[in-house]
């Protein structure tokens, strides 16, 4: 088990084999991906292993909406939704930190949509 995917089934108290539920559709999840993006490196630091970057989803998802900063902070509203629905503790400051972040590019998706 990687080392993202043990901190995510042990914040939730799922144990191998558990039904895991996508956060986005409620589905199988078969994923626990980084909201934020490791990069072609990694990340050696493991500043972005932490729950709040942590989202169970569905395959489907994980690739229509990973590694794009345009579905980037409404990952993040719904993962902290679910946390807050599950009573995990997390960093509620450093979670809006990267919604202000993203939300710009959410806005620019919508208006090259309008043009």
């Amino acid at each position: 088990m990687q080392p993202h995917t043990k901190i995510y089934m042990d914040a939730f108290g799922y144990e191998k084999g558990d039904f895991i539920p996508s956060e986005i559709s409620g589905q199988r999840a078969v994923d626990i991906c980084h909201i934020k993006p490791r990069g072609a490196g990694g990340n050696p630091s493991k500043d972005l292993d932490r729950i709040e970057n942590l989202m169970a989803q569905t395959r489907e998802e994980h690739h229509n909406l990973g590694d794009k900063k345009s579905t980037t902070a409404d990952q993040y509203r719904k993962h902290m939704e679910f946390m807050e629905l599950n009573g995990i503790s997390f960093d509620y400051g450093w979670t809006e930190k990267q919604i202000q972040r993203y939300e710009v590019y959410e806005n620019d998706e919508m208006e090259s949509y309008a043009r």
